[in-house]
């Protein structure tokens, strides 16, 4: 093979995307190919109607941190012409938002290596607009990563043009084999790590925003932590370990959290394994908090509220639970405490987040904040001040 080759142009000729994290189904690249690929591969991020939305939470977490993709633009014809990083929080981060797959790709010059669906709607599947979109990206030999539980690797149309233009799609829900499911076996209990899992009182109410910010500042203060991702979101965005948990047989979810917790803690020796929430533990409609309550035996919880959402997401005649009600059925299911709550500032301005900061944490007893108003420190503080040893000792695993 040409070492003179790009990263694109093996993508290519592969027809797989070259940086593929190990937990997904694709096959993995030789080792010698890997020597080769310096940068991820870029992408487009599609999220027509729904960026800074709920329904984009895809998008929003891949434009705020990823480290399996070079994200360079997103598609939302709502937003053209905008900065996504001043459209989502208000700080420029240079990726810019298009109205089509046409002007992101003229922008920058060449056809990107992938499109990512970036969005989760409640169906769970694609509209007629956004298969259109889909092959035409295909037809420009673009790799395809979707988080849908409809698996697009099965959809007749879209497989037959993804092998006439010999690119991949990866879907990122789609389980393995249920013959290679594991099945809990308690080996979980004898992790060292400490085990932290982010929960939330609703769905798309920023768990794994503040679960990422949490394991960066913790890794940054010699506190060596790894993020167990468990919804396609965190997958996309570079989880070395984790599965997709909705995705999964109910039998098999708790052995399969803990083995991306027992597996992380064996290759990485950390100090903290941070388990990302799905859903809320007391949402009728997931039943995803349970099995991650159960699978990572976690010794606390963080809890995350949105002060100012009346309803359940895609629920409006489902009232919001406060924070009183979640602590509670959280510490009565598991055995486990809960060590502080962070806050989803939607909706709120900077008084409004400063005074529910102040009021939760008078009427919680609790440390409070919001991971991404606040410092990151603010959450640092608030897991030494639960385990003030951490810094001190290194945990020992037995296996």
């Amino acid at each position: 093979m040409e070492t003179e080759l790009n990263s694109a142009e093996t993508t290519r000729r592969l027809g797989r995307d070259a940086q593929a994290p190990p937990n997904t189904h694709n096959e993995q690249i030789p080792a010698t190919l890997n020597a080769l690929v310096t940068t991820p591969p870029s992408a487009i991020v599609y999220c027509e109607g729904n960026f800074s939305k709920i329904d984009g939470k895809t998008a929003n977490g891949l434009v705020r941190h990823s480290e399996t993709y070079r994200i360079v633009s997103v598609i939302d014809s709502t937003f053209d012409g905008q900065d996504s990083g001043v459209v989502l929080d208000d700080t420029a981060n240079q990726i810019p938002i298009f109205d089509h797959l046409e002007a992101a790709i003229a922008h920058e010059g060449a056809i990107p290596d992938t499109l990512i669906y970036g969005m989760a709607p409640s169906s769970g599947r694609l509209s007629p607009l956004d298969r259109s979109v889909v092959l035409e990206a295909i037809d420009l030999g673009m790799n395809i990563v979707s988080g849908l539980h409809e698996y697009l690797s099965d959809d007749g149309e879209i497989a037959r043009a993804a092998s006439q233009q010999d690119v991949t799609i990866r879907d990122i829900r789609k389980p393995k084999l249920s013959k290679d499911m594991r099945l809990f076996d308690g080996s979980v209990a004898r992790v060292g790590a400490l085990r932290i899992a982010v929960l939330g009182t609703d769905c798309a109410i920023g768990k794994r925003t503040t679960a990422t910010v949490l394991a960066r500042v913790l890794n940054a203060n010699g506190i060596k932590t790894v993020l167990v991702g468990t919804g396609q979101t965190g997958l996309m965005q570079g989880a070395k370990y984790g599965v997709a948990m909705d995705a999964i047989p109910p039998q098999f979810c708790c052995g399969e959290l803990e083995g991306a917790i027992v597996a992380a803690s064996q290759a990485e020796n950390p100090d903290v394994i941070l388990i990302e929430g799905q859903g809320a533990l007391s949402h009728p409609a997931f039943c995803t908090s349970a099995f991650i309550l159960r699978g990572s035996q976690p010794d606390a919880v963080i809890l995350q509220h949105a002060p100012k959402r009346a309803h359940r997401c895609d629920f409006p005649d489902m009232p919001m639970p406060g924070p009183a009600s979640e602590i509670s059925i959280i510490e009565a299911f598991a055995d486990t405490k809960v060590i502080g709550l962070t806050l989803n500032h939607e909706g709120m301005d900077e008084a409004e987040i400063a005074g529910a900061i102040t009021t939760h944490a008078q009427k919680y007893g609790l440390p409070v904040t919001d991971a991404l108003s606040r410092p990151a420190a603010e959450l640092l503080a608030m897991v030494v001040s639960a385990f003030p040893k951490l810094s001190q000792a290194r945990p020992v695993a037995s296996f």
